[in-house]
C-alpha cells in the first residue's frame, strides 16, 4: 500500500521535455483571456441571473472570482516551483503521491473533455442562429443530436476538427490564432459596454436579491464555469520560454482582468433587461435586440462565436498536455506522450482526444453534464491549494520565483471557498462525479499501477 502514496521527487518531475519552448508572458495572458472569457460572459450571466441570483449575479461573479483567485495564486507558486505540463495532476504527484495524483488527473480529464464538448455545442447554436439571420437554413437533422430529433450536431464536430488541426500544427501557431480571436472578442465586449451604458434602467436592479443571499452562492456555483480556463495555463510550463517569471504573470493578470469584465457586463446586462427575461441561449444578444439594437446584437453573436472558439482551443490544449503528463508517468498508454519531431506536439494524443470530443459533441446531450466541469475543477483547485501547504513543509528550501504570501492563509481560503461552492452543486452532479471517480479507480488498479514508472523503480 505504501507504493501507492510514493511521490516523485521535484527533480524527476522537472525532467527534460521534447515540447518546444516558444510562449511568452503576453502569449500566456492572451491564452488566459481566451480561455476565461467565453461561455461565462455570453451565456452563463443570463442563466445565473434569471434562475439563481437576479441582479446580484454581479456578486456571484465576485464570489466565484475570489475562489478562483486564491487558487490561481496557489497555481502560480506551484507552476514556478514544480513546473511540468500536468497542471494539478503534476502538483499532486509531487505533494501527495501517485494514487492521489491519478484521482486528480482523472477528474481533470473529465473536466476538460466535457467542457470542450459543451462549449462546442454552444458554439454550434450561435453559428446556426447567425446563419438563420442571413437566411441560410440548415436541416435540424444536421445540428441536433439524436435525443432531440436530429442525426448529428455537425457544426460542433466541424469546429472540433478545425481546432484539432491548429493544435497539431504547433503551440505557437495556436497562440497566434488565439491572439487574433481574443482581440475580436474584446472589441465586441467593449462595443456592448458602450451601447448598454447608454440604455440603463436602474429599476431593473430592484429587487437586487430576488432569490435571497443564498441565490448569490448558487449563482456563484454556476458561473464558476466561467473561470476554469486559467488553470489550463499551468499546463504550458514546458512550452513557456521563462515559466518562472511568465506563468504567474499570465495566470494572475488574465484572471483579474476577466473578473472585472464579468462584473461590468453582468451589471450592465441586468440593467438593460429584467433578470427574469435572460434565461435564453444568447442573453447578451437577446437583450440588445429587445432595446432596439439589432446590429449590435449581430456583432455580439460574432463575438460570442469568437469567444467560444478560443475557450475550446485553450481547454483542448490543456486536456492534451495533462494526458501527455499522465502518459509520460506510465499511467496511460505510451502513445499519448509521443511527440512529433517536426511540430513538437503530441499529435497522436491530440487526434485521439479530438475524435472523442467530436463524438460527444455530435451525439451526446450535454445539458445535464455541464456541472461536472465545475465539480472536477473545484476538486483540482482544492488539491492545488493543499499542495502549496504540503510542499512548503516538505521542501522549504525549494526555489520559488513566485512565493505565495501569507501561507497557509491564502491557500486555506481557496480550499474553503471551493468547498463552499461544491456544496451548492446538485446531488445528481455529485452522483455522476463519484461514478466517474469509481471508474477511474478501476482503471488505475487494472492498468495504471502495473505500468507506472514508480512501480518499475
Amino acid at each position: 500500500m505504501k507504493k501507492l502514496f510514493r511521490t516523485k521527487s521535484i527533480k524527476s518531475h522537472q525532467e527534460h521535455s521534447d515540447l518546444h519552448r516558444v510562449l511568452t508572458a503576453f502569449d500566456l495572458t492572451l491564452l488566459g483571456i481566451g480561455a476565461i472569457i467565453g461561455a461565462g460572459v455570453f451565456v452563463l450571466t443570463g442563466v445565473a441571473a434569471a434562475t439563481k441570483a437576479g441582479p446580484a449575479v454581479t456578486l456571484s461573479y465576485v464570489l466565484a472570482g475570489l475562489a478562483a483567485l486564491f487558487s490561481a495564486l496557489s497555481y502560480a507558486e506551484l507552476a514556478t516551483s514544480v513546473g511540468g505540463s500536468g497542471s494539478a495532476y503534476g502538483y499532486a504527484y509531487s505533494s501527495f503521491g501517485e494514487l492521489f495524483a491519478w484521482i486528480i488527473g482523472w477528474a481533470l480529464i473529465l473536466e476538460y473533455t466535457v467542457s470542450v464538448s459543451t462549449v462546442a455545442v454552444g458554439w454550434s447554436g450561435y453559428v446556426i442562429n447567425g446563419l438563420e439571420a442571413v437566411h441560410i437554413h440548415l436541416s435540424p437533422l444536421l445540428y441536433k443530436e439524436p435525443s432531440i430529433g436530429g442525426i448529428v450536431n455537425l457544426p460542433a464536430m466541424l469546429i472540433i476538427a478545425l481546432i484539432t488541426l491548429f493544435l497539431c500544427m504547433g503551440v505557437k501557431q495556436s497562440a497566434r490564432f488565439n491572439a487574433v480571436i481574443v482581440l475580436i472578442k474584446l472589441f465586441t465586449i467593449a462595443f456592448f459596454i458602450l451601447i448598454a451604458a447608454g440604455n440603463l434602467k436602474t429599476q431593473n436592479w430592484i429587487p437586487y436579491f430576488p432569490f435571497g443571499y443564498e441565490g448569490v452562492s448558487k449563482g456563484a456555483a454556476i458561473v464558476f464555469f466561467a473561470y476554469i480556463g486559467f488553470d489550463a495555463l499551468s499546463t504550458t510550463a514546458e512550452e513557456t520560454i521563462n515559466p518562472q517569471r511568465d506563468l504567474p504573470i499570465g495566470i494572475i493578470f488574465s484572471l483579474i482582468f476577466c473578473t472585472i469584465i464579468y462584473v461590468i457586463v453582468a451589471a450592465l446586462l441586468t440593467g438593460i433587461a429584467h433578470y427574469s427575461t435572460l434565461n435564453v441561449p444568447s442573453p447578451v444578444a437577446d437583450a440588445l435586440l429587445h432595446i432596439g439594437h439589432p446590429i449590435a446584437a449581430g456583432m455580439i453573436a460574432v463575438g460570442a462565436i469568437a469567444g467560444l472558439t478560443t475557450v475550446m482551443l485553450v481547454m483542448y490544449y490543456g486536456l492534451t498536455r495533462i494526458i501527455f503528463a499522465i502518459s509520460r508517468d506510465g499511467l496511460l498508454p505510451h502513445f499519448f506522450s509521443e511527440v512529433n519531431p517536426d511540430t513538437k506536439t503530441p499529435i497522436k494524443n491530440i487526434i485521439f482526444m479530438g475524435v472523442i470530443i467530436a463524438l460527444i459533441a455530435g451525439f451526446v446531450p450535454l445539458a445535464d453534464l455541464a456541472e461536472l466541469v465545475n465539480i472536477g475543477t473545484l476538486s483540482a483547485f482544492i488539491c492545488v491549494c493543499l499542495g502549496v501547504i504540503m510542499l512548503r513543509r516538505q521542501y522549504p528550501d525549494l526555489p520559488r520565483s513566485f512565493k505565495l504570501p501569507w501561507n497557509p492563509l491564502i491557500p486555506s481560503l481557496g480550499i474553503l471557498f471551493c468547498l463552499y461552492l461544491m456544496v451548492h452543486l446538485s446531488d445528481i452532479t455529485w452522483q455522476r462525479f463519484l461514478t466517474w471517480m469509481a471508474i477511474g479507480l478501476v482503471v488505475y488498479f487494472v492498468y495504471s499501477r502495473r505500468h507506472s514508472k514508480l512501480e518499475k523503480h
